[in-house]
Parts: C-alpha cells; sequence; structure tokens
C-alpha cells in the first residue's frame, strides 16, 4: 500500500510537470491565457437549457471550466460547468480551424474556457453549443479530484471549500440558498419599516449574551478590547435615540467550543422594535420564517434529517414551567424554595453548581427534558429571570420575565424579550451578573455605564429578538452541520 502511495504521488507530479510545460510552450508562442482580461459571457448554461426553443440555432457565449472531454478525431464534446450548471460543447476541427483544434485537444480538465457557437440538439437529444470560437481563459496547474468519487474527505472539503465548490453541485446549491435565505430575510424586513444598520465589532465592554469573548489589544490607544459576542446593546441605544425599527445581521465572536452547530464566528440577527412585546415578536418570528421558506423554498414544509416540519401551521406556544411539567412530570409552580428545587433536581439525577438558583435548575431540567421534544416549530415562554438579565418581569410574577426561546428539530433558534427598560432594575442585574463574574462564570456581563445612562433617558418599551442566521440556514437547507453552511468554517491549522 505504501509502495502504491508513493507511485500515486511521483504519477501526480509528473502529471502537474506536463501542465506547467504546457503554460510554457504557451507562453513561449505568444499564447499566454493569463494575460486576457475579459470574456464577453452572454448566458449561463442553465439559461441555455431553460430557454432552447428561443434560442436554438442562435450564436452565445458561455465561460466555465472544462469537467470533461472527448477527443473523436476530427470532431470532440466538451462539457463546461459555470455558476448556473454544465452544458456540452461540440467542438469541430473544420468549424473552429486547425490550429485552433490542436490547442483544444491539449486542453486539461480543469481549464477555463470561453466558447462561442450555435445552440442545437444533438441526436440523442442533449442540448449542446456547436462551437465556432473556443478562447483558454486562464490555465489550470492542479489536478482536480477524481469526478466520480468526488472529495470524500470531509476535513478537506471544508479546508478548501474552493475545490468542493467545482466537484459539489449539491455544495454550490446550499451556498446560493444561503444567499437567498438573507436576502429574504431583509426584503420581509425592509416591507415591515425596518431599517438595516451597522454597530461595532470591536468593543470595551463584549455584553448582551452569557458567552466569553475574544480578547485583542489596539495598539493606537494602547487599550484592551474585545469582539463582540451580541448585537444587544448598541442596537437598544438606537431604540433610545428615536430609530423605532432597526435590524442588523453581523458577525459575532464567542470563545467557545466547536460542534455541529458551534462556530467560534458566526452569523446573527437582532432587531428591536419600540412600541412591541415579546407577543409581537412571536409574530414577527412566524410570519418571517413562513415568507422565507415560500420565498426561497416555494413550499411552508420542510424536511430535516428526513423529518417534515409545517411552517404553515400555527406555531406551538408553551410556558417553560408547563413544558418541563408535560414532559419531566416535575411541576415548578409547586416549588417555593431554593432547597426543594435542589431536592427535586437530586430526585432526578440533574446536576447543579452551588451558585444555581431555583430558576437555574428549572433551566437546567428543560435542557435535560423539553428541548429534544421541540421538532415541530415552537415558542417556549416566560423564563425564570435567573437567566435572562436583560429582560421584563412579567406582571404580578417577578420569579419570570416575559422572554420566549423558538425551537425547531430540538434546537434553540431564536431568542426574545420584552426588553428591559426601568434602568434601576437594570442596574440590580447587572450587580448581579457582576457577582457571578467574581465566582468565576466567564460568561456573565460586566456593568455598562453608557449603556444604563441611554436607559436613563428614557427607552419606549420594545421588543426584541436574536435568530442564529445559521442554525436558520442549516434547517432550510438540509444541512448536517454548521461548516456546511459556512463557506470558511474555523479549522485547526494543519501542522
Amino acid at each position: 500500500m505504501a509502495d502504491q502511495n508513493v507511485q500515486n504521488q511521483q504519477d501526480i507530479g509528473e502529471l502537474l510537470k506536463i501542465r506547467r510545460e504546457k503554460l510554457a510552450n504557451l507562453q513561449a508562442e505568444g499564447n499566454d491565457p493569463f494575460v486576457i482580461t475579459k470574456f464577453d459571457q452572454t448566458h449561463h448554461s442553465a439559461e441555455i437549457k431553460e430557454n432552447f426553443e428561443e434560442l436554438e440555432g442562435q450564436t452565445v457565449s458561455v465561460a466555465g471550466r472544462m469537467m470533461s472531454k472527448r477527443i473523436m478525431g476530427k470532431a470532440s464534446f466538451c462539457n463546461i460547468q459555470d455558476l448556473k450548471g454544465n452544458i456540452q460543447s461540440y467542438v469541430a476541427r473544420d468549424n473552429i480551424g486547425e490550429e485552433p483544434y490542436k490547442a483544444f485537444k491539449k486542453l486539461d480538465i480543469g481549464d477555463i474556457i470561453g466558447i462561442k457557437g450555435e445552440v442545437f440538439k444533438t441526436k440523442t437529444g442533449e442540448i449542446s453549443i456547436h462551437a465556432s470560437e473556443l478562447t483558454l481563459l486562464s490555465k489550470s496547474l492542479q489536478i482536480l479530484p477524481e469526478k466520480f468519487h468526488g472529495i470524500t474527505n470531509t476535513d478537506m472539503r471544508y479546508r478548501q471549500r474552493y475545490v468542493d465548490l467545482i466537484m459539489n453541485q449539491d455544495v454550490k446549491r446550499t451556498f446560493i440558498n444561503r444567499s437567498k435565505i438573507i436576502s429574504a430575510i431583509r426584503k420581509y424586513l425592509d416591507g415591515q419599516g425596518f431599517m438595516e444598520v451597522e454597530t461595532p465589532m470591536l468593543v470595551s465592554n463584549a455584553g448582551g449574551a452569557a458567552a466569553r469573548p475574544f480578547e485583542t489589544h489596539f495598539n493606537a490607544l494602547d487599550l484592551d478590547i474585545k469582539l463582540r459576542i451580541s448585537l444587544e446593546l448598541y442596537l437598544k441605544r438606537l431604540i433610545v435615540g428615536g430609530m423605532e425599527r432597526v435590524y442588523e445581521i453581523g458577525r459575532v465572536f464567542r470563545n467557545e467550543g466547536l460542534d455541529t452547530r458551534h462556530n467560534p464566528e458566526f452569523t446573527l440577527m437582532e432587531l428591536y422594535q419600540a412600541y412591541t412585546d415579546y407577543h409581537g415578536m412571536m409574530d414577527l418570528t412566524e410570519n418571517l420564517y413562513r415568507y422565507v421558506a415560500e420565498e426561497v423554498l416555494g413550499t411552508t414544509k420542510i424536511t430535516y434529517n428526513g423529518i417534515e416540519m409545517d411552517l404553515g401551521k400555527p406555531f406551538e406556544r408553551i410556558t417553560m414551567v408547563d413544558a418541563v411539567k408535560k414532559y419531566s412530570g416535575v411541576d415548578f409552580n409547586g416549588i417555593k424554595t431554593l432547597e426543594e428545587a435542589r431536592a427535586v433536581a437530586k430526585e432526578h439525577h440533574i446536576e447543579y453548581e452551588d451558585r444555581h438558583k431555583k430558576g437555574d435548575i428549572l433551566n437546567l431540567f428543560f435542557e435535560e427534558y423539553v428541548e429534544e421534544h421541540l421538532v415541530q416549530p415552537t415558542f417556549v415562554m416566560d423564563h425564570p429571570i435567573e437567566i435572562s438579565p436583560l429582560t421584563k418581569k412579567k406582571p404580578g410574577n417577578p420569579d419570570y420575565v416575559e422572554r420566549f426561546e423558538f425551537f425547531m428539530n430540538g434546537w434553540e433558534m431564536a431568542n426574545a424579550y420584552s426588553e428591559l427598560n426601568d434602568p434601576i432594575d437594570q442596574r440590580e442585574r447587572f450587580a448581579a451578573q457582576e457577582e457571578l463574574l467574581a465566582q468565576g462564570d466567564e460568561e456573565a456581563n460586566k456593568t455598562d455605564e453608557d449603556f444604563l445612562y441611554a436607559l436613563e433617558l428614557g427607552m419606549p418599551p420594545t421588543g426584541g429578538i436574536g435568530f442564529g442566521i445559521d442554525r436558520m440556514v442549516m434547517l432550510l437547507t438540509d444541512s448536517p452541520a454548521i461548516r456546511d453552511v459556512l463557506f470558511f468554517p474555523t479549522m485547526k491549522p494543519i501542522e
């Protein structure tokens, strides 16, 4: 086996050498492909196939990567892959000329070429281009993976996404749909009177979420700063400033582990709307998801990993306490003290830490017993105050807050609040977070004095929500891991 690998490496080395020699010969003959600066591309492959009746007999120009070639004496076939798909071309010596035909026969799989010619259909019924001109636009000096097997090494697919996109058309479709999903989100929100904004990525105080930030140093001011973990606190400042409906779609950074649903940098969307509450955010979420699915997929029924989820039906709404009662049998309405919560946790083998309060233990029950069951679209409402430092208390029930998390496929897809706009209460919540920080909780928030000053000026009643865009794309494209919807996911460097 080792001998075979050595032989393969030698064979590849020889093939790479031949490609470079071909380039050197072209350059010596005054035909350097890298000198060419443009090519007038009139159509893509899919457009020609979709509009064949109109285009039959018409002259078109296509450009792309040559993925296959069949040399048959005086006439040959090749297949060109472009953004929209691929199309066959019939290349005959008598049509393009003797010297260009000789040059064509020397081309390699992977070369980028431009073809001009008439649209026709072969005897076997394949829509093709009868080439009248062929131009080498870029010489490929590397060898593509063997077509039949494609790239089976998942690690290399993520590291060399450009090769993955060439070899796997499903991958290309996923990323085209990702772009369409984000475009549809913008279209929906813009239609609802929201304004897209941008806020800082480099911040002195990374707040708005429970996460450990990345830290860096700004030389010009000799200042330690952080990469943002959330968009929340700056967007709320804009609500204070009178911008009534704002949203941002942007990268956030969290210094945490890698798995199928987590990457240290990911795309988050947060939006804030003055004069509404978390019920308004539920309605917006339901309508947005429905709109995006219809716009991008043409249906409200989606399938993920073989499971159908229906976005067309009203989304279920359930409180966290009722959800825990439904799936674990434990009713936290009857649990009044921390001691009772700890006792019931021990009975159910739920591990908790000394710093955890009653609300934290309720959340641990929720994570253990409930999340996996929330496959169909579900809003889980009314979280304990201990895990919601930026949210309004429920009137008449101050242990809980007006918050929901949106779940599909057992995953948290969005997180929303009736935003806390009481600066005195907010200062107390920050103080509680500082205490957690002192106890070693690296994900706790620090007090943000500038944000508190903004709240003291007065913020209207506001509904806010954060959406994980990458997870949304995973669901709508049936992609198994977050790395499958990020062009260039974070990878450990090859030694």
